[in-house]
């Protein structure tokens, strides 16, 4: 499980990764990001979200659980202490990857709009200059195609800021996706210090075990 998450997340980050920059593997991204989100692809992905907040769920409970014998008994046991470590690795990787399927999420939404804003400025710029064409015609014909020039110049603006705070929100994201990926590495860290003292307390529950049955050897004799 542990394993599968790490995998997911890696993915997930990746994929960010790929979407920030501008690269020939971008395009590639965002076409398999727009054919998953076709037919049941979203369907999917919401039961895989609500899967993950489930098992989420679960394993904040059981920490809590864990918790309440320890308040209970004022000291865990080896066994339960490796269990909540296991029970909030796992909560935080799934943490982590429900926050970055939202931000592949929103950065593919971003990125389209963009597009789509881009589009239009070209589409409004060539009409402005049709329309700057125009205006050797009569006085007339030019008052209404000076009006029609303010009103697109005006939608350039707007168009104008519109792709400046989505730009801002981009490298928002890019910040919020940097931290992360620094995030993750300290838990890398993190689990590979709970797998080196899940080996230590292994070693002592052997030892305590082999002296409870030598123990119990020379009872019976």
């Amino acid at each position: 499980m542990i394993q599968l998450l790490f995998s997911l997340l890696a993915a997930e980050a990746a994929l960010v990764v790929v979407l920030l920059f501008r690269t020939p593997a971008r395009r590639l991204a965002l076409l398999a990001v727009d054919r998953s989100k076709r037919g049941r692809g979203p369907i999917m992905a919401r039961t895989v979200a609500a899967t993950m907040l489930i098992v989420l769920g679960s394993s904040g409970y059981s920490i809590a659980k864990i918790r309440r014998r320890e308040g209970e008994f004022a000291q865990l046991t080896p066994t339960d202490q490796v269990l909540a470590s296991r029970h909030l690795l796992e909560a935080s990787l799934m943490a982590y990857s429900l926050f970055l399927g939202l931000v592949i999420d929103r950065l593919h939404h971003y990125i389209r709009e963009l597009r789509m804003m881009k589009k239009n400025m070209e589409a409004v710029t060539k009409q402005s200059r049709v329309l700057e064409e125009a205006k050797l015609g009569g006085t007339e014909e030019i008052q209404g195609y000076q009006k029609k020039i303010d009103s697109l110049t005006e939608e350039v603006q707007l168009l104008k800021q519109q792709s400046v705070s989505k730009t801002e929100e981009l490298k928002t994201a890019e910040t919020n996706t940097l931290a992360l990926r620094k995030q993750s590495e300290g838990l890398l860290t993190e689990y590979e210090r709970l797998i080196s003292e899940n080996e230590e307390l292994r070693k002592k529950l052997q030892t305590a075990e082999l002296r409870l049955s030598n123990s119990d050897s020379k009872k019976n004799t």
